[in-house]
Protein backbone atom coordinates (compact mmCIF):
# COMPACT_ATOMS: atom_id res chain seq x y z
CA UNK A 1 0.00 0.00 0.00
CA UNK A 2 1.17 3.48 -0.77
CA UNK A 3 3.01 5.47 1.84
CA UNK A 4 2.03 8.79 0.29
CA UNK A 5 1.41 11.57 2.74
CA UNK A 6 -2.17 12.88 3.01
CA UNK A 7 -1.33 15.91 0.89
CA UNK A 8 0.63 13.94 -1.71
CA UNK A 9 -0.67 14.79 -5.22
CA UNK A 10 -0.32 11.12 -6.14
CA UNK A 11 -3.52 10.41 -4.18
CA UNK A 12 -6.00 12.24 -6.45
CA UNK A 13 -4.01 10.94 -9.43
CA UNK A 14 -4.58 7.37 -8.26
CA UNK A 15 -8.32 8.02 -7.94
CA UNK A 16 -8.42 9.47 -11.47
CA UNK A 17 -6.57 6.40 -12.75
CA UNK A 18 -9.31 4.21 -11.28
CA UNK A 19 -12.07 6.28 -12.87
CA UNK A 20 -10.38 6.07 -16.30
CA UNK A 21 -10.70 2.29 -16.28
CA UNK A 22 -14.06 1.64 -17.89
CA UNK A 23 -14.32 -1.99 -16.80
CA UNK A 24 -13.70 -1.05 -13.18
CA UNK A 25 -16.32 1.72 -13.37
CA UNK A 26 -18.85 -0.75 -14.82
CA UNK A 27 -17.95 -3.29 -12.15
CA UNK A 28 -18.28 -0.62 -9.44
CA UNK A 29 -21.65 0.57 -10.81
CA UNK A 30 -22.93 -3.00 -10.80
CA UNK A 31 -21.83 -3.32 -7.19
CA UNK A 32 -23.73 -0.18 -6.21
CA UNK A 33 -26.91 -1.28 -8.00
CA UNK A 34 -26.75 -4.81 -6.59
CA UNK A 35 -26.09 -3.52 -3.08
CA UNK A 36 -29.11 -1.23 -3.28
CA UNK A 37 -31.18 -4.19 -4.42
CA UNK A 38 -29.91 -6.48 -1.66
CA UNK A 39 -30.57 -3.87 1.03
CA UNK A 40 -34.07 -3.01 -0.17
CA UNK A 41 -34.92 -6.70 -0.44
CA UNK A 42 -33.47 -7.39 3.00
CA UNK A 43 -35.49 -4.60 4.58
CA UNK A 44 -38.70 -5.80 2.92
CA UNK A 45 -38.05 -9.46 3.73
CA UNK A 46 -37.30 -8.87 7.41
CA UNK A 47 -40.33 -6.60 7.82
CA UNK A 48 -42.62 -8.97 5.93
CA UNK A 49 -41.44 -12.03 7.86
CA UNK A 50 -42.03 -10.28 11.18
CA UNK A 51 -45.45 -9.04 10.07
CA UNK A 52 -46.54 -12.48 8.87
CA UNK A 53 -45.25 -14.16 12.05
CA UNK A 54 -46.90 -11.62 14.34
CA UNK A 55 -50.31 -12.55 12.95
CA UNK A 56 -50.18 -15.74 15.03
CA UNK A 57 -47.18 -15.35 17.38
CA UNK A 58 -45.90 -13.17 20.21
CA UNK A 59 -42.87 -10.86 19.94
CA UNK A 60 -40.24 -13.41 20.99
CA UNK A 61 -41.55 -16.11 18.67
CA UNK A 62 -41.78 -13.72 15.73
CA UNK A 63 -38.25 -12.44 16.41
CA UNK A 64 -37.03 -16.03 16.22
CA UNK A 65 -38.42 -16.37 12.68
CA UNK A 66 -36.75 -13.11 11.62
CA UNK A 67 -33.49 -14.75 12.70
CA UNK A 68 -34.39 -17.87 10.72
CA UNK A 69 -34.04 -15.84 7.52
CA UNK A 70 -30.31 -15.67 8.18
CA UNK A 71 -30.03 -19.40 8.79
CA UNK A 72 -31.95 -20.19 5.60
CA UNK A 73 -29.62 -17.95 3.60
CA UNK A 74 -26.47 -19.35 5.22
CA UNK A 75 -27.06 -23.08 4.68
CA UNK A 76 -26.50 -22.83 0.87
CA UNK A 77 -23.38 -20.73 1.49
CA UNK A 78 -22.04 -23.41 3.84
CA UNK A 79 -22.72 -26.21 1.36
CA UNK A 80 -21.74 -24.45 -1.87
CA UNK A 81 -18.84 -22.14 -0.97
CA UNK A 82 -16.03 -24.67 -1.67
CA UNK A 83 -17.50 -25.45 -5.09
CA UNK A 84 -18.16 -21.76 -5.72
CA UNK A 85 -14.54 -20.85 -5.06
CA UNK A 86 -13.23 -23.53 -7.41
CA UNK A 87 -15.77 -22.37 -10.03
CA UNK A 88 -14.47 -18.79 -9.80
CA UNK A 89 -10.90 -20.04 -10.31
CA UNK A 90 -11.77 -22.26 -13.28
CA UNK A 91 -14.43 -20.40 -15.27
CA UNK A 92 -14.94 -16.91 -16.69
CA UNK A 93 -15.74 -14.82 -13.62
CA UNK A 94 -17.93 -12.38 -15.55
CA UNK A 95 -20.15 -15.22 -16.75
CA UNK A 96 -20.39 -16.66 -13.25
CA UNK A 97 -21.60 -13.27 -12.00
CA UNK A 98 -24.22 -13.10 -14.74
CA UNK A 99 -25.63 -16.47 -13.70
CA UNK A 100 -25.74 -15.27 -10.09
CA UNK A 101 -27.65 -12.13 -11.04
CA UNK A 102 -30.11 -14.30 -12.97
CA UNK A 103 -30.81 -16.23 -9.78
CA UNK A 104 -31.27 -13.04 -7.77
CA UNK A 105 -33.65 -11.64 -10.38
CA UNK A 106 -35.75 -14.82 -10.25
CA UNK A 107 -35.90 -14.62 -6.45
CA UNK A 108 -36.94 -10.97 -6.44
CA UNK A 109 -39.63 -11.55 -9.07
CA UNK A 110 -41.11 -14.40 -7.02
CA UNK A 111 -41.11 -12.31 -3.84
CA UNK A 112 -42.85 -9.48 -5.69
CA UNK A 113 -45.52 -11.84 -7.03
CA UNK A 114 -46.06 -13.43 -3.61
CA UNK A 115 -46.55 -10.01 -2.03
CA UNK A 116 -48.78 -8.56 -4.73
CA UNK A 117 -51.03 -11.62 -5.01
CA UNK A 118 -51.05 -12.40 -1.29
CA UNK A 119 -49.52 -15.87 -1.05
CA UNK A 120 -46.47 -15.00 1.07
CA UNK A 121 -46.02 -17.49 3.92
CA UNK A 122 -43.22 -18.24 6.38
CA UNK A 123 -42.10 -21.43 4.55
CA UNK A 124 -42.08 -19.61 1.18
CA UNK A 125 -40.06 -16.68 2.55
CA UNK A 126 -37.53 -19.08 4.06
CA UNK A 127 -37.30 -21.06 0.80
CA UNK A 128 -36.66 -17.92 -1.25
CA UNK A 129 -34.06 -16.81 1.29
CA UNK A 130 -32.27 -20.12 0.74
CA UNK A 131 -32.39 -19.73 -3.06
CA UNK A 132 -31.03 -16.20 -2.72
CA UNK A 133 -28.26 -17.55 -0.48
CA UNK A 134 -27.32 -20.07 -3.18
CA UNK A 135 -26.81 -17.25 -5.69
CA UNK A 136 -24.79 -15.25 -3.19
CA UNK A 137 -22.58 -18.27 -2.47
CA UNK A 138 -21.23 -18.14 -6.03
CA UNK A 139 -21.37 -14.35 -6.35
CA UNK A 140 -19.02 -13.59 -3.46
CA UNK A 141 -15.96 -15.49 -4.74
CA UNK A 142 -16.54 -14.50 -8.39
CA UNK A 143 -16.96 -10.81 -7.59
CA UNK A 144 -14.03 -10.70 -5.15
CA UNK A 145 -11.76 -12.47 -7.64
CA UNK A 146 -12.88 -10.42 -10.66
CA UNK A 147 -12.24 -7.00 -9.12
CA UNK A 148 -8.41 -7.31 -8.91
CA UNK A 149 -8.31 -8.39 -12.58
CA UNK A 150 -9.68 -4.99 -13.63
CA UNK A 151 -6.98 -2.80 -12.05
CA UNK A 152 -3.17 -2.92 -11.80
CA UNK A 153 -1.71 -4.15 -8.52
CA UNK A 154 -0.60 -0.63 -7.57
CA UNK A 155 -4.23 0.52 -7.52
CA UNK A 156 -5.63 -2.51 -5.73
CA UNK A 157 -5.77 -1.07 -2.17
CA UNK A 158 -7.70 1.97 -3.41
CA UNK A 159 -9.94 -0.22 -5.56
CA UNK A 160 -10.76 -2.28 -2.46
CA UNK A 161 -11.63 0.89 -0.55
CA UNK A 162 -13.86 2.13 -3.38
CA UNK A 163 -15.55 -1.26 -3.66
CA UNK A 164 -16.24 -1.10 0.07
CA UNK A 165 -17.54 2.43 -0.42
CA UNK A 166 -19.94 1.14 -3.07
CA UNK A 167 -21.24 -1.46 -0.66
CA UNK A 168 -21.53 0.90 2.27
CA UNK A 169 -23.01 3.73 0.21
CA UNK A 170 -25.66 1.37 -1.11
CA UNK A 171 -26.21 0.16 2.44
CA UNK A 172 -27.06 3.70 3.51
CA UNK A 173 -29.39 4.60 0.68
CA UNK A 174 -30.89 1.12 0.29
CA UNK A 175 -32.48 0.77 3.75
CA UNK A 176 -33.78 4.35 3.61
CA UNK A 177 -35.37 3.69 0.21
CA UNK A 178 -36.60 0.34 1.49
CA UNK A 179 -38.32 1.98 4.44
CA UNK A 180 -40.06 4.48 2.18
CA UNK A 181 -41.14 1.77 -0.26
CA UNK A 182 -42.55 -0.28 2.61
CA UNK A 183 -44.95 2.53 3.42
CA UNK A 184 -46.57 1.70 0.06
CA UNK A 185 -46.16 -2.07 -0.19
CA UNK A 186 -43.65 -4.91 0.00
CA UNK A 187 -44.54 -5.75 -3.61
CA UNK A 188 -43.23 -2.37 -4.75
CA UNK A 189 -40.03 -2.93 -2.76
CA UNK A 190 -39.35 -6.24 -4.49
CA UNK A 191 -40.20 -4.76 -7.91
CA UNK A 192 -37.62 -2.00 -7.47
CA UNK A 193 -35.13 -4.65 -6.32
CA UNK A 194 -35.70 -6.57 -9.55
CA UNK A 195 -34.92 -3.49 -11.66
CA UNK A 196 -31.69 -2.89 -9.74
CA UNK A 197 -30.53 -6.48 -10.24
CA UNK A 198 -31.21 -6.17 -13.97
CA UNK A 199 -29.13 -2.96 -14.06
CA UNK A 200 -26.26 -4.68 -12.23
CA UNK A 201 -26.35 -7.61 -14.65
CA UNK A 202 -26.26 -5.21 -17.60
CA UNK A 203 -23.14 -3.46 -16.27
CA UNK A 204 -21.34 -6.77 -15.73
CA UNK A 205 -22.35 -7.91 -19.23
CA UNK A 206 -20.59 -4.82 -20.67
CA UNK A 207 -17.23 -5.60 -19.01
CA UNK A 208 -14.81 -6.20 -21.88
CA UNK A 209 -11.55 -7.18 -20.22
CA UNK A 210 -10.26 -10.67 -19.59
CA UNK A 211 -12.22 -12.39 -16.82
CA UNK A 212 -10.87 -15.91 -17.35
CA UNK A 213 -8.36 -16.90 -14.65
CA UNK A 214 -5.32 -19.01 -15.37
CA UNK A 215 -6.63 -22.50 -14.72
CA UNK A 216 -4.44 -24.77 -12.62
CA UNK A 217 -4.12 -28.47 -13.31
CA UNK A 218 -5.80 -30.90 -10.97
CA UNK A 219 -9.22 -32.19 -10.03
CA UNK A 220 -11.94 -30.02 -8.56
CA UNK A 221 -11.47 -31.51 -5.08
CA UNK A 222 -7.69 -31.15 -5.23
CA UNK A 223 -8.06 -27.46 -6.02
CA UNK A 224 -10.60 -26.99 -3.23
CA UNK A 225 -8.25 -28.71 -0.78
CA UNK A 226 -5.36 -26.49 -1.92
CA UNK A 227 -7.39 -23.33 -1.25
CA UNK A 228 -8.37 -24.51 2.23
CA UNK A 229 -4.79 -25.45 3.05
CA UNK A 230 -3.46 -22.07 1.90
CA UNK A 231 -5.95 -20.21 4.08
CA UNK A 232 -5.13 -22.36 7.12
CA UNK A 233 -1.35 -22.01 6.74
CA UNK A 234 -1.44 -18.21 6.47
CA UNK A 235 -2.13 -17.46 10.13
CA UNK A 236 -2.50 -13.71 9.66
CA UNK A 237 -5.21 -14.21 7.04
CA UNK A 238 -6.88 -17.01 9.01
CA UNK A 239 -6.79 -14.95 12.19
CA UNK A 240 -8.29 -11.93 10.45
CA UNK A 241 -11.23 -13.71 8.85
CA UNK A 242 -11.95 -15.85 11.94
CA UNK A 243 -11.93 -12.73 14.14
CA UNK A 244 -14.57 -11.21 11.87
CA UNK A 245 -16.53 -14.48 11.97
CA UNK A 246 -16.88 -14.77 15.73
CA UNK A 247 -17.16 -11.06 16.54
CA UNK A 248 -19.98 -10.44 14.08
CA UNK A 249 -21.55 -13.83 14.82
CA UNK A 250 -22.01 -12.79 18.44
CA UNK A 251 -22.58 -9.10 17.76
CA UNK A 252 -25.17 -9.56 15.01
CA UNK A 253 -28.09 -8.16 17.01
CA UNK A 254 -28.78 -5.65 14.24
CA UNK A 255 -30.64 -8.50 12.54
CA UNK A 256 -33.37 -7.79 15.10
CA UNK A 257 -33.94 -4.25 13.85
CA UNK A 258 -37.54 -5.04 12.75
CA UNK A 259 -38.24 -6.04 16.36
CA UNK A 260 -36.58 -2.92 17.80
CA UNK A 261 -38.40 -0.66 15.33
CA UNK A 262 -41.83 -2.11 15.97
CA UNK A 263 -41.88 -3.22 19.61
CA UNK A 264 -38.95 -1.54 21.42
CA UNK A 265 -38.58 1.94 19.91
CA UNK A 266 -42.06 2.03 18.31
CA UNK A 267 -40.93 3.98 15.23
CA UNK A 268 -42.66 2.10 12.38
CA UNK A 269 -41.27 1.38 8.89
CA UNK A 270 -39.81 4.87 8.44
CA UNK A 271 -37.80 4.52 11.66
CA UNK A 272 -36.87 0.99 10.62
CA UNK A 273 -35.33 2.38 7.45
CA UNK A 274 -33.29 4.87 9.50
CA UNK A 275 -32.10 2.12 11.82
CA UNK A 276 -31.07 -0.05 8.87
CA UNK A 277 -29.17 2.88 7.38
CA UNK A 278 -27.38 3.64 10.65
CA UNK A 279 -24.48 1.16 10.35
CA UNK A 280 -23.88 2.11 6.72
CA UNK A 281 -23.75 5.83 7.55
CA UNK A 282 -20.76 5.29 9.82
CA UNK A 283 -19.21 2.75 7.46
CA UNK A 284 -19.45 5.09 4.49
CA UNK A 285 -17.77 7.94 6.36
CA UNK A 286 -14.90 5.61 7.28
CA UNK A 287 -14.75 4.20 3.73
CA UNK A 288 -14.45 7.73 2.28
CA UNK A 289 -11.55 8.41 4.62
CA UNK A 290 -9.84 5.12 3.77
CA UNK A 291 -10.33 5.65 0.02
CA UNK A 292 -8.40 8.94 0.25
CA UNK A 293 -6.03 8.18 3.11
CA UNK A 294 -5.29 4.44 3.35
CA UNK A 295 -3.94 2.96 6.58
CA UNK A 296 -0.14 3.20 6.58
CA UNK A 297 0.87 1.81 9.99
CA UNK A 298 -0.41 -0.37 12.85
CA UNK A 299 -2.95 -2.20 10.68
CA UNK A 300 -3.43 -5.13 13.06
CA UNK A 301 -3.94 -3.00 16.15
CA UNK A 302 -6.35 -0.82 14.18
CA UNK A 303 -8.41 -3.85 13.22
CA UNK A 304 -8.63 -5.08 16.82
CA UNK A 305 -9.63 -1.60 17.98
CA UNK A 306 -12.37 -1.55 15.37
CA UNK A 307 -13.81 -4.85 16.57
CA UNK A 308 -13.73 -3.70 20.19
CA UNK A 309 -15.60 -0.49 19.35
CA UNK A 310 -18.08 -2.60 17.35
CA UNK A 311 -18.89 -4.64 20.48
CA UNK A 312 -19.21 -1.59 22.72
CA UNK A 313 -21.52 0.18 20.27
CA UNK A 314 -23.71 -2.94 20.07
CA UNK A 315 -24.22 -2.77 23.85
CA UNK A 316 -25.17 0.92 23.66
CA UNK A 317 -27.66 0.15 20.90
CA UNK A 318 -29.25 -2.61 22.97
CA UNK A 319 -29.70 -0.33 25.98
CA UNK A 320 -30.98 2.69 24.03
CA UNK A 321 -34.63 3.74 24.19
CA UNK A 322 -34.15 6.73 21.86
CA UNK A 323 -34.20 6.61 18.06
CA UNK A 324 -31.42 9.25 17.61
CA UNK A 325 -29.15 7.48 20.11
CA UNK A 326 -29.86 4.10 18.50
CA UNK A 327 -29.02 5.43 15.03
CA UNK A 328 -25.84 7.04 16.39
CA UNK A 329 -24.77 3.79 18.08
CA UNK A 330 -25.41 1.90 14.87
CA UNK A 331 -23.37 4.46 12.92
CA UNK A 332 -20.41 3.99 15.27
CA UNK A 333 -20.86 0.23 15.00
CA UNK A 334 -20.81 0.41 11.20
CA UNK A 335 -17.75 2.64 11.07
CA UNK A 336 -15.81 0.35 13.39
CA UNK A 337 -16.82 -2.70 11.34
CA UNK A 338 -15.73 -0.97 8.12
CA UNK A 339 -12.29 -0.39 9.61
CA UNK A 340 -11.78 -4.06 10.47
CA UNK A 341 -13.26 -5.26 7.16
CA UNK A 342 -10.94 -2.98 5.17
CA UNK A 343 -7.83 -4.36 6.87
CA UNK A 344 -9.00 -7.94 6.42
CA UNK A 345 -9.95 -7.58 2.75
CA UNK A 346 -6.73 -5.78 1.87
CA UNK A 347 -4.60 -8.40 3.58
CA UNK A 348 -6.39 -11.28 1.88
CA UNK A 349 -6.44 -9.85 -1.65
CA UNK A 350 -2.87 -8.54 -1.69
CA UNK A 351 -1.17 -11.70 -0.46
CA UNK A 352 -3.27 -14.18 -2.47
CA UNK A 353 -2.14 -15.20 -6.00
CA UNK A 354 -4.72 -14.48 -8.70
CA UNK A 355 -5.19 -18.14 -9.63
CA UNK A 356 -6.24 -18.87 -6.02
CA UNK A 357 -8.32 -15.77 -5.31
CA UNK A 358 -11.64 -17.49 -5.98
CA UNK A 359 -10.96 -20.32 -3.56
CA UNK A 360 -9.58 -18.10 -0.82
CA UNK A 361 -12.46 -15.68 -1.37
CA UNK A 362 -14.85 -18.62 -1.00
CA UNK A 363 -13.41 -19.40 2.43
CA UNK A 364 -13.64 -15.72 3.35
CA UNK A 365 -17.21 -15.56 2.01
CA UNK A 366 -18.11 -18.63 4.05
CA UNK A 367 -16.79 -16.95 7.18
CA UNK A 368 -18.57 -13.70 6.33
CA UNK A 369 -21.78 -15.59 5.59
CA UNK A 370 -21.46 -17.44 8.88
CA UNK A 371 -20.93 -14.20 10.77
CA UNK A 372 -23.83 -12.39 9.10
CA UNK A 373 -26.46 -15.04 8.47
CA UNK A 374 -25.65 -17.26 11.46
CA UNK A 375 -25.35 -14.07 13.49
CA UNK A 376 -28.95 -13.32 12.59
CA UNK A 377 -29.95 -16.83 13.65
CA UNK A 378 -27.97 -16.58 16.91
CA UNK A 379 -29.65 -13.27 17.71
CA UNK A 380 -33.05 -14.76 17.00
CA UNK A 381 -32.39 -17.72 19.29
CA UNK A 382 -31.07 -15.52 22.13
CA UNK A 383 -34.01 -13.14 21.65
CA UNK A 384 -36.35 -16.12 21.96
CA UNK A 385 -35.17 -16.59 25.55
CA UNK A 386 -33.94 -13.16 26.69
CA UNK A 387 -35.80 -10.75 24.41
CA UNK A 388 -34.30 -8.40 21.80
CA UNK A 389 -32.59 -6.09 24.31
CA UNK A 390 -30.94 -9.01 26.08
CA UNK A 391 -29.81 -10.43 22.74
CA UNK A 392 -28.10 -7.17 21.77
CA UNK A 393 -26.28 -6.83 25.10
CA UNK A 394 -25.23 -10.50 24.98
CA UNK A 395 -23.83 -10.02 21.47
CA UNK A 396 -21.88 -6.87 22.33
CA UNK A 397 -20.26 -8.44 25.38
CA UNK A 398 -19.44 -11.53 23.30
CA UNK A 399 -17.71 -9.41 20.64
CA UNK A 400 -15.55 -7.75 23.29
CA UNK A 401 -14.52 -11.12 24.72
CA UNK A 402 -13.64 -12.44 21.26
CA UNK A 403 -11.46 -9.38 20.63
CA UNK A 404 -9.39 -10.08 23.73
CA UNK A 405 -9.10 -13.81 23.06
CA UNK A 406 -8.03 -13.35 19.41
CA UNK A 407 -5.46 -10.71 20.36
CA UNK A 408 -3.91 -13.37 22.60
CA UNK A 409 -4.20 -16.25 20.10
CA UNK A 410 -2.88 -14.36 17.05
CA UNK A 411 -0.03 -12.07 18.19
CA UNK A 412 1.32 -11.79 14.63
CA UNK A 413 -2.03 -10.38 13.51
CA UNK A 414 -2.10 -7.94 16.41
CA UNK A 415 1.42 -6.75 15.51
CA UNK A 416 0.81 -6.51 11.74
CA UNK A 417 2.03 -3.09 10.67
CA UNK A 418 1.89 -2.14 6.98
CA UNK A 419 -0.70 -3.37 4.47
CA UNK A 420 1.81 -4.28 1.77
Amino acid sequence: MTDALPDDPAQPTAIRDLLRRGDFVRFWTARVAATLGVQIQSVALGWQMYAVARETMDVKQAAFYVGMIGLAAFIPVLLLSPIAGETADRHDRRKVLLWCYSGEIATAVTLAAASIFGFATIPLLLLLSALFGASRAFMGPASTALGPMLVPRSLLPRAIAWNSLAWQGGSIVGPAIGGLLLTHSTGLSYSVTTVLYVLAAGCVFLIKGNAQPEVQAGSRWALIKEGLAYTWRNKIVFGAISLDLFAVLLGGATALLPVFARDVLHVGPEGFGLLRAGPAIGATIVAFILASYPIRRFAGATMFAGVAVFGAATIVFGLSKSLPLSVAALAVLGGADMLSVYVRQTLVQIVTPDQMRGRVAAVSSLFIGASNELGEFESGVVARFFGPVGAAIFGGVGALIVTGVWAKLFPALRKADRLE
